[in-house]
This record gives C-alpha cells, sequence and structure tokens, in this order.
C-alpha cells in the first residue's frame, strides 16, 4: 500500500472506512491516520470486524491512544470490532500521503523528504536501509515556516524519536523534521 491508495475494503465495510477516516493522530492533530498510513486495513473475519493499524516505529507512545481512538470511534457507530496492531510490513513515510505532508508543513514539522524505497536497499532489510540513510550526506531540509534551507539538525530526536529537532539559520525558528524511514 502506498500512502496516496486507500486499503481496498469490501463494500460491506466502506461505511466503517469512512467513519475512520475523521480520526487525527493524537500528537499530530492536524493529520489524520489514514493520511500517515497507520490505519491499514478493514477486514471480516469469523471472529468479526478487526481494523488493522501500524505504529509508525515500535515504540510509539501514541499507540495506545490510537487504539482507544478507533475502538471508542466504532462502538459509537454500533459496531463491535477488534483493533488489531500489525507490525510487519514495517511503517514506512513511503505510506504519508501528499495531503499528510502539506499538512505538517502547514503545521511547523517539516515532512520527510526522502522515500524509504527509493534508496538503495539490494538486500531488503529495512534495518539496513535506516542505517545507510544516517550514513549517508547530509540533505537540506528546508524550514517549514520560511522555506529557507540553511537549517541545521541540533539533536536526533525531536519532540518525539520519529522527528528530529531542526533550527533554521535565517529565521532562527526550531522545527521538528519527520525521519524518513
Amino acid at each position: 500500500m502506498t500512502g496516496t491508495r486507500t486499503p481496498e475494503v469490501p463494500a460491506e465495510l466502506q461505511a466503517v472506512w469512512q467513519a475512520l477516516e475523521v480520526l487525527a493522530d493524537p500528537e499530530i492533530p492536524v493529520v489524520s491516520l489514514r493520511e500517515l498510513g497507520i490505519l491499514r486495513g478493514i477486514r471480516q473475519t469469523d471472529a468479526g470486524l478487526e481494523v488493522v493499524i501500524t505504529p509508525t516505529y515500535s515504540g510509539c507512545p501514541a499507540m495506545g491512544q490510537i487504539e482507544d481512538d478507533v475502538r471508542a470511534l466504532l462502538q459509537q457507530q454500533g459496531w463491535d470490532a477488534k483493533v488489531v496492531t500489525q507490525l510487519s510490513p514495517a511503517w514506512t513515510t513511503d505510506w504519508m500521503t501528499p495531503a499528510a505532508k502539506d499538512k505538517l508543513r502547514a503545521y511547523g514539522i517539516a515532512p520527510p523528504q526522502a522515500c524509504a524505497h527509493h534508496a538503495a536497499n539490494p538486500s531488503g532489510s529495512s534495518r539496513v536501509l535506516r542505517f545507510a540513510a544516517r550514513a549517508a550526506a547530509p540533505e537540506a531540509i528546508p524550514c517549514p515556516r520560511c522555506g529557507s534551507s540553511l537549517t541545521t539538525e541540533t539533536s536526533h530526536f525531536g519532540s518525539t524519536a520519529c522527528k528530529a529537532l531542526y533550527k533554521c539559520l535565517d529565521c532562527q525558528e526550531p522545527f521538528d523534521y519527520f525521519k524518513p524511514y
């Protein structure tokens, strides 16, 4: 699944999918869970309705809140569903929609500049990919406030582990950069 495609859902589950469209990320309330690629799918099993979510990284502290939000919304709508956290395939910033990246920028967070799948990674290992991405020459991260490319990383970890802290050398404002994974 890419960030620009909605997971295929049988027609009878479309109402569930549409109801979930309104759920925002608890840490970045301007972006929906679908736009971030956290909502992975909806399926009907012998045991009942399941909504599949994937964390942005394995230690994401917002996943408990996200699961609670999904469950509460479904209960409000009268659906009894199980929320399933799926770790494989691992989430990637490639699953973010272009709208999510625009909303991040408008909110003051620089969106990921690279796509994880476009980096050279012949083995297919995400661990190798992440190491290679960090070892590569740093790229200019444009400031989401003024657009300047004169920025510097001040900490590899920002307000959450999936973001790095940067500072713009032109407008002097600090900002988070959503790291590509």
